[in-house]
């Protein structure tokens, strides 16, 4: 089964200047050097964007300027808690030129099953691009049930992927098993995606991929050749990266912004409340991608 957004996507950082400023032209910078490395698609201002701290204009400025640059799939996380400022967000992303939407469910405020439905459907019918669902609840504080996520596939004929970061293969497998023909599952979870491409996912909106997308991309195609024994290789050479990618004390996107300063790209620092960058990160990052290009 093909991905339409691609197998192998990063959830790609917002590069900030020094002064804490969005850097639009590091941004197309590192999406051509994300692509270049072997992305098939890019998804901007999600968690690893760092999209709860990003202004409505920067957003839009950053989408277009993304989505103009690259020919690779341009999925723009546009959703909050907020139902109607989601919409808003959404009719902007398509008029930026974004090829896709990721919708996550709605943090803090814990809706009910049914206003998570009524929720994702709203968005949905207020844009004609694809949407991808995010159901992350270590984050979120909330699951889309399984019925919930069946539904809103079987009843909303955009609603066309899930981001998978739920953390249960077996129920995914599920989902899979009773989604309508064409819905996609991407792995939210790095560590899981070898786990779920098991089961029917089609590929990652994947964090590590940042810096090891080519490794990706081979353990997607030894996958898909019915070698799974060099798939499971390579997996087990990104655990290391994997591990690397988010902790208590450098939560995710603070490593991955530290890696990509060690390899030369200007991402500057995250803004607050993510930092700051503990001491020696840096040097654990050269660490782990000397490991990884061994």
């Amino acid at each position: 089964m093909s991905a339409r957004f691609g197998r192998v996507i990063p959830a790609m950082v917002t590069p900030f200047a020094e002064d804490g400023s969005l850097d639009v032209d590091a941004s197309v910078e590192l999406a051509k050097w994300l692509i270049a490395q072997g992305s098939e698609g890019l998804v901007l201002t999600g968690t690893t964007g760092e999209g709860p701290t990003i202004t409505d204009k920067e957003d839009w400025e950053l989408w277009r300027a993304v989505s103009e640059a690259v020919t690779v799939p341009v999925i723009a996380g546009t959703t909050t808690n907020d139902t109607a400022h989601s919409i808003e967000q959404t009719i902007k992303a398509e008029e930026m030129g974004c090829d896709g939407i990721l919708a996550v469910t709605p943090y803090y405020n814990r809706p009910s099953q049914e206003g998570l439905f009524e929720h994702f459907q709203a968005i949905a019918r207020n844009t004609s691009l694809p949407v991808i669902l995010y159901d992350i609840p270590v984050r979120s504080g909330r699951k889309i049930d399984s019925e919930v996520l069946l539904r809103l596939a079987t009843e909303t004929s955009n609603i066309v992927a899930v981001k998978d970061a739920a953390g249960n293969p077996a129920e995914t497998a599920k989902v899979i098993r009773d989604a309508p023909a064409g819905f996609e599952v991407y792995s939210g979870d790095d560590g899981l995606t070898l786990p779920l491409l098991a089961v029917g996912a089609v590929g990652v909106i994947s964090v590590a991929a940042h810096w090891c997308a080519g490794e990706h991309v081979a353990m997607f195609d030894a996958w898909e050749a019915g070698d799974a024994a060099l798939a499971q290789k390579i997996n087990t050479k990104l655990l290391e990266s994997f591990d690397f990618e988010s902790g208590d004390d450098a939560p995710n996107p603070v490593p991955t912004k530290a890696m990509l300063r060690t390899i030369g790209l200007r991402v500057g620092e995250p803004r607050l409340p993510m930092g700051p960058t503990p001491e020696g990160l840096e040097d654990r990052a050269r660490e782990v991608y000397a490991n990884l290009k061994k």
